[in-house]
């Protein structure tokens, strides 16, 4: 109803009250109001439309604030727009801008800026990983924009005037106003970004429209931010200053969190029931909406010429056991997983995908023998490389992995590497085999879907279907998009880009004494401006 309610609100276009660090009734802050958090690897870049990582987007929303942010348990609330307008066909928002909006430099926050942003996250010459959102998006001339058939400036974006801010997309969109909330469409400030290049982003020149501020950044090893006075609602801030500290160890970050040098951090894999036993108050399992899988390079050119049999990559999936990899290694929550879609994404139906109702030992017993009918087997196995970024829970997984293939006639070569130089091998379709996740953009199955859509910036399997492609861009008109999702996952279940493994919780030690960590929030996007601590 709080959802609805708001929709139906900012659809008329009246203003609503934002959520800011709301203390609840009980509660007294406490004296310190700095937080200290891990990250399990370096933020590539500070850059709202380069960015591409689950970690940097937490940054992102601090240090910037697009048109929409989200409560909670992840209904909308005003960020920079106070709220929007739709036209009678549903083809045309307006939202109007707060006129107390300034960037940390003092410089007002206009539609201009979200003009500005929006035509380099489509612009060729940015390169944005990201660019296909806002194909998603459906804004009008995207996907030729995209592709340099026609200019970035007739792009379906225009600035009314300072506080009004005009978005045109090709077909209705339901769940547009929610994509808004994504770091990609995020404002940057033109005068800055044109004047500093790529350093623009560096602490002490970067400049944001978020509630805080970049104070430093040492790649790999912290980011540090404060509070930023200018923000327009710093009034209902109260977390004074952030540090985020970069630790590829998570068991060393546990144990740092346990010696109080941090207020948040991953539990490692299958100790969250000896943590949650010890320290019931701070040990926390909630669903978050990501999908772990182990993606196949399908390349024709790049790729291990083995793995274009649709047989071959059925085989390696069904020999995976999930109930291994959740119920002794991970032990946090996660549900076994054997199609894409995040279970818990809203509106999603889960089709009926037929390995699923197998047992492992079916499962084992029909992969040996479609290996077999390929040639493989342990006289002579298929030798294969999966690479993953540095993380004791990826390294336990790929271990067992490597012993489920092993009894299937495969030989798998686990690589480890760091976090920039995995996602780098990823985009150029440097690998055989490499672990993957994608935790949602918004709460809705397109979100996952459409990242196997030929158009896709991160389809990096290179996985190409024309039924999946129609599938998809018929969802995008569609009254009811739910059984076209399903068709969707059938396609890839038959196809197999990707073997499926399991479906996330977020699985963390929490310090008691915070607040307004949108912990009930699928998506577990957090805002920092939301946060706060109490006295003990």
């Amino acid at each position: 109803m709080k959802k609805l309610l708001i929709s139906t609100i900012l659809s008329l276009g009246i203003a609503i009250p934002s959520v800011a660090a709301v203390v609840e009734p009980g509660d007294t802050l406490a004296s310190n109001q700095n937080y200290t958090y891990w990250l399990l690897d370096a933020i590539k870049s500070m850059d709202p439309q380069i960015n591409t990582d689950v970690e940097g987007s937490g940054i992102m929303r601090s240090l910037f604030e697009g048109l929409m942010n989200e409560d909670q348990v992840g209904a909308l609330v005003p960020g920079v727009a106070t709220g929007y307008e739709l036209s009678d066909d549903k083809t045309t928002y307006t939202f109007k801008l707060r006129d107390n909006a300034k960037w940390s430099n003092g410089d007002p926050v206009t539609a201009n800026d979200f003009v500005y942003a929006w035509k380099r996250l489509a612009d060729p010459a940015t390169a944005s990983e990201y660019a296909w959102y806002i194909e998603l998006m459906q804004v009008v001339n995207a996907t030729e924009v995209i592709a340099g058939e026609k200019p970035v400036d007739e792009l379906g974006v225009r600035a009314v005037d300072d506080q009004t801010f005009e978005v045109k997309i090709t077909a209705p969109l339901p769940y547009f106003p929610s994509m808004t909330t994504h770091a990609s469409v995020f404002p940057v400030n033109q005068t800055v970004v044109e004047a500093n290049g790529d350093k623009w982003t560096e602490a002490g020149t970067l400049v944001g429209n978020g509630a805080y501020v970049l104070k430093e950044h040492i790649l790999g090893e912290k980011v540090v931010m404060e509070r930023n006075p200018l923000y327009w609602d710093d009034a209902n801030t109260i977390i004074q200053t952030a540090t985020a500290l970069t630790i590829n160890d998570n068991d060393a970050a546990l144990t740092r969190y346990l010696a109080g040098e941090l207020d948040r951090v991953q539990i490692p894999a299958g100790q969250y029931p000896r943590l949650k036993e010890e320290y019931p108050n701070e040990a926390i399992s909630v669903p978050q909406s990501c999908s772990y899988i182990y993606m196949f390079n399908l390349d024709k050119e790049k790729g291990p010429a083995a793995l274009q049999d649709v047989n071959v990559r059925r085989a390696l999936s069904y020999a995976v056991d999930r109930g291994i990899i959740v119920n002794n290694i991970l032990q946090g929550g996660q549900s076994e997983s054997y199609n894409w879609t995040h279970h818990a994404t809203a509106g999603f139906e889960m089709p009926e995908i037929d390995y699923a109702s197998w047992s492992q030992e079916e499962r084992t017993a029909k992969a040996k023998e479609l290996l077999a009918a390929a040639g493989y087997g342990p006289d002579n196995p298929l030798k294969l490389t999966l690479n993953y970024n540095t993380s004791e829970s990826h390294k336990k997984i790929a271990i067992a992995v490597q012993q489920f293939w092993k009894g299937v006639g495969v030989e798998m070569t686990p690589n480890n590497m760091e976090w920039k130089v995995h996602t780098d091998k990823m985009q150029n379709q440097d690998f055989e085999v490499a672990r993957y996740a994608w935790c949602g953009d918004y709460n809705e199955a397109s979100t996952y879907l459409d990242l196997f859509t030929s158009y896709s910036g991160h389809n990096n399997g290179k996985f190409f279907n024309d039924r999946f492609d129609e599938v998809m861009k018929e969802s995008k008109t569609a009254e009811n998009p739910a059984p076209l999702y399903k068709e969707a996952e059938q396609i890839l279940a038959e196809n197999m880009p990707f073997a499926p493994i399991y479906q996330y919780t977020k699985v963390e030690m929490v310090k008691p004494d915070m607040r307004g960590m949108s912990l009930n929030n699928l998506m577990q996007n957090w805002y920092l401006k939301d946060m706060y601590r109490v006295a003990n």
